[in-house]
C-alpha cells in the first residue's frame, strides 16, 4: 500500500476544516481567516475562492444535494452554490460563533420518519494553483431536492434546524452548557448534541428529546458507528464512553494520556479508533462491546491530532503533532501499511467518497492529497 502526492495548495491561514462533494469531484477548504476554496479533485485547480466569514470560519459541511454550508465568528450560517462559486443564503444565529455544521443524512427521507427510539420520547421545549474549469457536480439536478435537506448547527448554546435555503425549521431551547459536538445518527431518525453535564437525542422530525444521558465531564466529539448502535463520546476527562441508545447500556474506557477529540469507526462497526495520547488506540465494538478487552496500540511518536477511517473500505489513516501520517489495517498481523512525513502536523484527514484520496490540512495552510495505491 502506498500514498503517492496528487497534488497540494497553499492557503491563507491554519486549514479549521476540509469536506469533499458528495460526488467527489470538489474539496473544500475553510481557512481560519475566514475564506474558503474549493478545488477539483482531478488537478487541485482553483475553482473558486468563496469570501466566507470575515471575521473567521469554523466549520463547514456539505448537504446531500451539493450545497455548502459554512459556519463563521460572525454567528452566521452561509449557504452557497459550489458550481456557480455564488452565496445563497445567510442565517443568523445570534452573537456565538458557529462551530458545528451536520446536514441530515439523505438515506433517511424527512417524510413519515418513525424514530428509532420514538417510544420513551420525553417533551422538551421549543502554493495555489491556477484556476481551472468547474467540474459539473450535478448541482442542477440536485437543486429539485433541497428541500428535504435538513442541517443541524449550532452556535453557543444555540441549535437550530435550517433549511437549505436558509429558513429556520426549528429553533431549540439553549442547551445548559455551550454545545461542543452534534452527530447525525446514521439512519437519520436524531441527532446527538453534546455539553459539558450530558448528551441529548433530538428527534428530526417533531423535534422531541428522544433520550438525554447524562455525563459528569466535558464533552469534545461525538460519533455513531454506521450500524446506528453505538453512539461515543472523547472526553475531558480523559476517557472515551460508549451508550447503546436502545437499551440504554453504556460502556466507559478511561486511562488515556490526556483529552480525548479524535473518533473514527470502520465501515463495519467493528472497530473504533481514538486519539487522546501517542498511541492511535483500536477498540473492538462487535457483540457486547470493547470493556474489558484490550484495545490494538497503533503507535506515533508525538500526540496523535486526527484519525480517519474509510468510508467503505477498511483502512485507518492516523496523524500527529510530529508531521507523521500513517495508515493501518485493524485486521492484519503487520497492520501498518505506510507512512508519509508533513512539515507540519495535519488539523484533518478526510477521505474522498471512493476512499481513492485522503486529503490532508496542515497548521501552516497547506493541502495535500495523496493517492492511496495498493
Amino acid at each position: 500500500m502506498q500514498l503517492t502526492k496528487h497534488w497540494a495548495a497553499v492557503l491563507d491561514d491554519y486549514v479549521i476544516d476540509l469536506a469533499w462533494s458528495p460526488d467527489g469531484t470538489r474539496l473544500a477548504a475553510a481557512s481560519a481567516a475566514g475564506p474558503v476554496t474549493l478545488f477539483a479533485a482531478a488537478d487541485g485547480a482553483k475553482q473558486h475562492v468563496l469570501p466566507g466569514h470575515e471575521d473567521g470560519a469554523n466549520c463547514l459541511a456539505w448537504s446531500p444535494s451539493g450545497l455548502l454550508a459554512t459556519g463563521g465568528q460572525d454567528g452566521a450560517v452561509k449557504f452557497w452554490d459550489a458550481a456557480a462559486g455564488q452565496h445563497t443564503a445567510t442565517a443568523q444565529l445570534g452573537g456565538g460563533w458557529v462551530e458545528h455544521l451536520a446536514w441530515k443524512p439523505r438515506k433517511a427521507g424527512l417524510g413519515g420518519q418513525t424514530s428509532e427510539f420514538g417510544n420513551q420520547r420525553t417533551e422538551a421545549g421549543s502554493q495555489a494553483a491556477e484556476p481551472g474549469l468547474s467540474v459539473d457536480s450535478g448541482l442542477t439536478s440536485a437543486t429539485r431536492s433541497l428541500s428535504s435537506d435538513l442541517l443541524a448547527a449550532s452556535a453557543g448554546r444555540q441549535l437550530v434546524f435550517l433549511n437549505s435555503d436558509g429558513t429556520t425549521r426549528h429553533t431549540f431551547k439553549p442547551a445548559p452548557k455551550t454545545i461542543s459536538a452534534v452527530a447525525w445518527q446514521p439512519a437519520g431518525g436524531c441527532v446527538a448534541v453534546a455539553y459539558f453535564g450530558g448528551v441529548v437525542l433530538w428527534d428530526a422530525d417533531d423535534f422531541v428529546a428522544q433520550k438525554e444521558f447524562p455525563y459528569g465531564n466535558g464533552i469534545h466529539a461525538l460519533v455513531w458507528s454506521p450500524d446506528n448502535k453505538w453512539l461515543v463520546s472523547g472526553n475531558q476527562d480523559p476517557s472515551v464512553h460508549l451508550w447503546i441508545p436502545e437499551t440504554g447500556v453504556e460502556l466507559h474506557m478511561s486511562g488515556y494520556e490526556g483529552k480525548v477529540k479524535e473518533l473514527s469507526f470502520d465501515t463495519s462497526s467493528r472497530w473504533l479508533a481514538t486519539g487522546g495520547g501517542k498511541d492511535a488506540c483500536i477498540w473492538d465494538c462487535s457483540g457486547e462491546g470493547p470493556e474489558g478487552r484490550e484495545p490494538q496500540m497503533f503507535p506515533h511518536d508525538a500526540k496523535v491530532c486526527a484519525v480517519a477511517f474509510q468510508h467503505s473500505h477498511g483502512l485507518l489513516a492516523t496523524a500527529s503533532q510530529d508531521g507523521a501520517v500513517m495508515l493501518w489495517s485493524p485486521e492484519r498481523r503487520q497492520p501498518l501499511r505506510a507512512t508519509i512525513r508533513m512539515p507540519n502536523p495535519a488539523t484533518k484527514l478526510v477521505w474522498s467518497p471512493d476512499d481513492a484520496l485522503l486529503a490532508i490540512g496542515s497548521e501552516q495552510g497547506a493541502v495535500y492529497v495523496l493517492r492511496c495505491e495498493a
